[in-house]
């Protein structure tokens, strides 16, 4: 089995390394006090990064999943915050809209995501409900040809910025999750308020918002029956995205590592001339590389999702490694990695993200291992997993 990614893959990956190592890396310190980094949306416009996931008819490039964690790998490696906002471009919001919004809407939203004028933002957790989609409480009420919205989101991102909301919801008060459907919301709308803010240790900010009586036309219901299904397809999809940037971010503080002790000296020498310093290298080295190859094999799956169980490995394992690599790279700058001065700290501290968003790890690996249970075959291997 081989990764190996053909021309145009590498020379969009070439042009996203130069534009982040070149402007992104410099700038990354202005945007963790909150500040959204429209600059380098901007800079990626241009390129049409922010078009990956969009269909070509609706002037995107209509990238797989792999080109996409490509992309989202290099800018982390520089600057957690505009990685996270380009996922949420990337992600679940504009692939929702792509495949299961009304023509009318698609043509109106989605180019203005390519031109980097319209950023989107998805609403999946409520205060007491995370993961536990099937005791969501906001609620979609359809009266005649308009929609009613009534409930609170949590901890979402995005939304000072966000020209358009992906609402996962309630329908008509149906209960579990088959009553799970999707809305979409603009900021304008009478009775939308963003009532919370948030900032994170990672730089950005999340919000809390509130849908009080929101009149939407019939047509924003774009998923309203089948909705938890359907979820659960598109949010594979970020479970390779999600672990993307924990990947950029591991690689990020190894580089930033290997540069520093190649510089500092102690007792006389470079300290990578001891041995134990070497042997962290060696460590994070092949942590990084374990974490790319079942993160690769995951995202090229893909057909349009990529497979649930290598999705959710993938994402385990990226996750809980960037924090190791990344806290390493902050223990080999000694006390410098625990200030500001250097990329390490920034770079830790966005790996901690990782494994809270997109499914906690916890969650993950509990379905991992009920997938090992039921399907595991020694006729065939483990799953089969040859036939991936």
């Amino acid at each position: 089995m081989e990764f190996r990614i053909n021309a145009e893959q590498r020379e969009m990956r070439e042009a996203v390394r130069a534009l982040a190592q070149e402007k992104f890396r410099g700038r990354a310190q202005r945007w963790m006090d909150g500040t959204f980094p429209w600059e380098n949306l901007r800079e990626l416009a241009e390129m049409g990064v922010l078009g990956m996931s969009v269909p070509e008819e609706y002037g995107g490039l209509g990238l797989s999943i792999m080109d996409t964690v490509l992309i989202l790998e290099e800018i982390a490696k520089v600057c957690y915050p505009t990685a996270m906002a380009v996922l949420g471009e990337a992600g679940v919001q504009t692939r929702v809209i792509a495949r299961y919004a009304p023509e009318a809407i698609k043509q109106r939203i989605l180019p203005r995501v390519v031109g980097g004028e319209c950023v989107l933002a998805v609403c999946m957790t409520e205060p007491h409900a995370g993961t536990d989609v099937a005791n969501y409480r906001t609620n979609a009420r359809v009266v005649g040809d308009r929609v009613i919205l009534k409930g609170t989101k949590t901890l979402i991102s995005r939304a000072r910025e966000a020209g358009m909301f992906v609402v996962f919801t309630r329908v008509d008060g149906r209960a579990g999750r088959e009553g799970i459907g999707c809305v979409l919301v603009e900021p304008d709308t009478k009775g939308f308020a963003v009532t919370g803010t948030y900032h994170t240790m990672g730089g950005e900010n999340l919000h809390e918002i509130q849908f009080e009586d929101c009149e939407l036309p019939l047509e924003n219901l774009v998923i309203r029956e089948d909705g938890f299904r359907k979820l659960l397809s598109a949010f594979n999809t970020q479970r390779c995205l999600n672990p993307a940037i924990s990947l950029g971010l591991a690689e990020g503080a190894f580089d930033e590592a290997v540069s520093y002790v190649r510089d500092r000296t102690a007792f006389g020498r470079p300290i990578a001339d001891h041995q134990g310093v070497r042997w962290k290298l060696a460590d994070m080295f092949k942590d990084i590389e374990a974490g790319r190859g079942l993160l690769y094999r995951a995202a090229l799956t893909a057909n349009p999702f990529p497979d649930p169980f290598l999705a959710a490995t993938a994402k385990v394992f990226n996750n809980e490694m960037s924090l190791r690599v990344t806290s390493e790279a902050v223990q080999l700058h000694g006390g410098f990695g625990f200030t500001d001065e250097y990329p390490v700290s920034r770079l830790y501290r966005g790996a901690r993200y990782g494994s809270i968003g997109g499914g906690t790890t916890e969650t993950l690996r509990d379905l991992i291992g009920k997938k090992l249970v039921a399907d595991s075959d020694r006729a065939r291997g483990i799953l089969g997993l040859d036939t991936h």
